[in-house]
């Protein structure tokens, strides 16, 4: 029987009382540690090794508000949600206006910098000149930083995928297990910014072309499994998606506008089209396989 359902998991009573005895077994363990030893316990990791605990202690936490499992008290208590991060810090730069061809600034030398003494550049200059602003990304994520003679030109990130997008789902075809096991082969792309004293034409498109190559090592390298399509929204009252369409990107659908948070299903959010670019000829024989 089902207790519950969680990012795709089916939580049965035999999981339930599985975690009720780890509870029981370790009456001193923190919340953290429980998600730990849950993982360990279930074989809950990332294809690369790192374990889903983080993904686990939210579980955990559904449960108990649901009555079902009894979670020793928190030993840290936050005074804000941990979404609420602070503003990057603004980070000056050189602003003189580039204008030139693209073969003038060829090579152009794209670096991760997730991590990195760069990533605080990355966060200030998509807070500041990228119209949604910096958010956080959760999960899995990589930010690029594209420059030239040492000057920067652009940011680019990429991370996990949303588990449900209509548009996406209808053109691969995949069944909802196959989504649930194969979402992890697809990266979205949430900011793509060229800073606006920046105007190289077929810059952005360029960059996109370089990122499609590169992208699949640098995700295996760092998460264990390879990309085989890639995903972003535009917001056509804004933007046209130009530099996506010159790039060979196909449009998806829209978006329903409606959040996935949304109790009444009303749309509450704008309508985004839908881009993808597929990086597997391939891409929906393997996308549809379920084990």
């Amino acid at each position: 029987m089902t207790v519950a359902r969680f990012r795709g998991r089916e939580v049965s009573a035999a999981d339930v009382a599985f975690i009720r005895e780890l509870i029981a077994s370790h009456p001193g363990a923190s919340r953290r540690a429980l998600s730990i030893k849950l993982c360990g316990g279930w074989g809950w990791a990332q294809p690369n090794g790192t374990l889903c605990d983080a993904v686990a202690r939210s579980m955990l936490l559904k449960l108990h508000r649901a009555g079902e499992i009894a979670l020793p008290e928190p030993r840290v208590r936050r005074s804000k949600p941990a979404y609420h991060r602070k503003t990057p810090d603004r980070i000056e730069v050189d602003a003189t206006p580039i204008c030139c061809g693209l073969s003038k600034l060829r090579p152009l030398d794209i670096r991760p910098v997730r991590r990195t003494a760069e990533e605080p550049l990355f966060n200030s200059l998509i807070e500041t000149h990228h119209y949604l602003g910096y958010t956080q990304t959760v999960g899995a994520h990589l930010k690029y930083l594209i420059s030239s003679a040492g000057r920067p030109l652009a940011c680019i990130s990429f991370g996990s995928a949303p588990r449900h997008l209509g548009a996406r789902d209808r053109f691969i075809g995949w069944s909802p297990q196959a989504r649930r096991r194969n979402i992890r082969f697809i990266a979205y792309n949430p900011r793509f910014l060229i800073l606006p004293w920046v105007r190289v034409p077929y810059l952005a498109s360029h960059i996109l072309g370089d990122m499609a190559r590169r992208l699949p090592g640098d995700w295996e390298a760092a998460y264990g499994n390879p990309i085989l399509f890639l995903e972003t929204f535009i917001d056509p009252p804004k933007y046209k998606g130009t530099c996506y369409l010159a790039a060979n990107w196909t449009v998806l659908g829209e978006t329903r506008g409606v959040g996935h948070k949304s109790v009444s299903k009303a749309r509450d959010r704008s309508i985004k089209r839908v881009l993808g670019y597929a990086l597997h000829k391939r891409f929906r024989e393997i996308l549809r396989q379920v084990p």
